[in-house]
């Protein structure tokens, strides 16, 4: 069978391994937890425990080498570095993949105030998250040049889903920027990305990069107040953009005050995926009717 190595398997890496096993894979789950690897265990899928913030605990098995590995791991909270990605790697240079697919964010672009970005566009993010995410992408690449491993990178968009619903931020009545000011934002489903996933590992080349979202962007206040109605909730209040900056968290403030529209028509043309949620319209029901 075809090896797969899911690192960070959660809440996409755990639905990219059931979709592997069906397709004839056999995937292997790094997790954080003994709690987490017991229910994938359950589930009849191999899992490993390691945490990657301290390069001693991390152990891999050999048969990486000429498998392929889709990293999932988020960056650390602080810095401009991505060490998890970093430390992976200098332990993975000992038994190297063929091929190696990370799952990146669309945050590397600069900020283009709801201009197109297509994987050609520039890349000098103004945020942290940005950085290390661009730092982590340098990483993969030096590896691939170095050990002679195919490096696909997958820039995602915001994932939503069952259970990926903003309903605390709902629930508590937080701001949104008015509707008036709130630029385009992207999303895609975790079911669709899902997908796009095993597409870059059966069909991404070496060097390839794809931007993944749904292709229909909409405001993050459209969104927010198509979830509240999905969810029969009320929606929240909106204000100016001077009041937001004071009333949000520096992290949404910074999702909502950068605009971008993401050309997702490379990842369709090249990866053939056909999406199931196209759009949020289709997309919100149904994960209000799996959560």
């Amino acid at each position: 069978m075809k090896k797969i190595f899911i690192i960070g398997c959660g809440y996409i890496g755990s639905r990219v391994a059931r979709l592997a096993r069906d397709a004839g894979y056999e995937p292997t789950c790094l997790v954080r937890s003994a709690e987490h690897g017991e229910a994938l265990g359950k589930d009849g899928l191999r899992t490993m425990i390691a945490t990657l913030d301290d390069p001693a605990g991390i152990r891999l098995p050999d048969e990486t080498a000429g498998g392929v590995v889709l990293y999932c791991v988020p960056p650390p909270g602080g810095g401009l570095f991505d060490t998890r990605a970093r430390n992976f790697c200098a332990t993975l240079a000992a038994s190297p993949p063929a091929k190696i697919v990370y799952l990146g964010a669309t945050s590397v672009y600069s900020e283009t105030r709801g201009g197109v970005v297509t994987e050609s566009s520039p890349t000098a993010p103004a945020s942290a998250m940005g950085k290390r995410r661009l730092d982590a992408e340098a990483t993969f690449r030096a590896f691939g040049v170095a050990h002679g491993t195919a490096v696909v990178i997958l820039r995602i968009s915001g994932i939503y889903g069952p259970g990926r619903l903003p309903l605390m931020q709902i629930s508590q009545g937080q701001p949104l920027l008015k509707e008036e000011e709130s630029g385009p934002s992207n999303r895609i489903h975790a079911d669709d990305l899902a997908q796009v996933c095993l597409a870059a590992v059966e069909k991404g080349e070496n060097g390839a990069i794809f931007n993944v979202s749904d292709g229909h962007p909409t405001s993050m206040t459209s969104y927010f107040n198509a979830a509240a109605d999905a969810l029969g909730l009320p929606r929240q209040p909106q204000v100016a953009l001077d009041e937001a900056r004071r009333a949000m968290s520096p992290l949404m403030f910074s999702y909502v005050s950068e605009s971008r529209v993401v050309d997702n028509s490379l990842m369709l043309e090249k990866l053939g995926v056909r999406l199931r949620y196209p759009t949020m319209a289709q997309g919100l029901p149904a994960s209000v009717e799996a959560a």
